[in-house]
């Protein structure tokens, strides 16, 4: 029988940190879902400097590791993010009239 008033606490394998915390800038780095212009907007910090924080903050291979998944992925940059998503709905859509 559950208590009263109790909620579960959903446990995230990396939780977001506040806002005001210096690690939110390299979890928002990381997050595949948050781009660059978003993390501008929340920290006023341009994606050069960014990549600086990166550089400075983890380890040489975990930074080339980083480096090579934002290259890779069109969406830590919001044109690119909107542009691959309108091309994965048009795909799905020629799919789906086939």
């Amino acid at each position: 029988m559950k208590k009263k008033g109790h909620t579960s606490i959903t446990k995230v394998k990396n939780p977001e940190p506040n806002l005001d915390d210096p690690d939110w800038i390299i979890w928002a780095a990381w997050a595949d879902r948050i781009t660059f212009e978003e993390i501008e907007k929340k920290t006023g910090k341009t994606e050069s400097e960014v990549i600086k924080i990166m550089r400075r903050s983890i380890k040489p291979t975990s930074f080339r590791l980083w480096r090579k998944k934002i290259n890779q992925k069109s969406i830590k940059h919001r044109k690119k993010f909107e542009y691959s998503r309108k091309e994965i709905t048009s795909k799905i859509k020629k799919d789906n009239y086939l």
